[in-house]
């Protein structure tokens, strides 16, 4: 099974359909309701209930997921001679739920089958498939806000500046950046000093980037300067997102609630400051991107 651990628990949804074709008379019978083994949609419905609670007994590499809402809806396609199965499937979670989506209607389509092949001997299941996804990192409402979007990476650690300690976390968050279609133009290391921390963001600014990321200096050691010094050029502060950073970062080790990271504007440029180590950094970009960058559009005064 895929690594799931490192997305973030969102409302997903998903949409599906197929459909059972069958003979004229078939149809018929189904709208007299006089069929042998009784109460067609009845069944199918409870089915697919039960078929979409099973998927990942069913299917190896789908995860558990918690079904929120499941609704099934029959159709009676006379113009076609077909039964039409719809299911619209919601979660709050960390993966999608079309499988689910999708496993209701073919379980549906199979009870359907077996409650009319005793009157017909010409049925056929056909074009099941996903309608519509949402949610998650591939929700394009939100992907939309990171593409092409510009950004600089700025390491603050005397180590690291020193050469003594090789950067990770800076060629982490290069890596995720890319990964949302961001673009890196400014990446820089310096050693944690506040003034010069704050010069670079301030200069890097004016240079129209819609995100500075630094990294480091974010802890409680004595040269942990990062928040402070930035903090004291923001025109606005941000809470929302540190306040995700550490509450994300929390489900997966208990050090995060000991960042003291912070992200405002300045301008129309978003800062963030996220941890100096590999997976402080990974994590805190995974718990915001790609749907920070809708502040660009805020930002802009261009609504929400």
């Amino acid at each position: 099974m895929n690594d799931i651990t490192g997305k973030k628990t969102t409302l997903r949804t998903a949409q599906a359909e197929g459909f059972v074709f069958c003979k004229p008379e078939t149809i018929i019978r189904i709208k007299e309701n006089t069929l042998p083994k009784g109460d067609l949609f009845g069944v199918a419905k409870a089915a697919a209930l039960l078929g979409s609670k099973k998927t990942s007994e069913l299917i190896p590499h789908c995860h558990p997921v918690s079904i929120d809402s499941f609704q099934i809806e029959f159709e009676v396609l006379s113009d076609k001679n077909a039964v039409r199965i719809l299911t619209t499937a919601k979660s709050i979670g960390k993966t999608g739920i079309e499988m689910e989506a999708l496993t209701g209607v073919s379980v549906a389509s199979l009870v359907i089958y077996d409650l009319l092949k005793p009157i017909d001997k010409e049925l056929e299941i056909s074009s099941i498939r996903l309608l519509e996804k949402k949610g998650g990192k591939t929700d394009s409402q939100i992907t939309k806000f990171a593409a092409g979007s510009k950004a600089g990476i700025l390491v603050c650690s005397d180590s690291t500046f020193q050469g003594k300690r090789e950067d990770g976390s800076g060629k982490a968050i290069l890596n995720l950046l890319k990964e949302h279609d961001v673009e890196t133009i400014k990446s820089e290391i310096l050693p944690d000093e506040p003034e010069q921390i704050r010069n670079t963001i301030l200069e890097w600014s004016k240079l129209g980037l819609d995100l500075i990321v630094t990294t480091g200096g974010t802890g409680l050691g004595p040269r942990d300067n990062t928040p402070e010094a930035i903090k004291e050029i923001l025109e606005q502060e941000i809470p929302g997102i540190a306040e995700a950073m550490r509450s994300f970062g929390q489900d997966r080790t208990p050090f995060a609630m000991l960042s003291r990271s912070i992200a405002g504007r300045i301008g129309k440029t978003l800062v963030v400051s996220v941890p100096g180590s590999t997976n402080g950094a990974t994590e805190s970009l995974q718990a915001i991107l790609p749907a920070v960058f809708h502040a660009k559009k805020m930002m802009r005064g261009e609504g929400h």
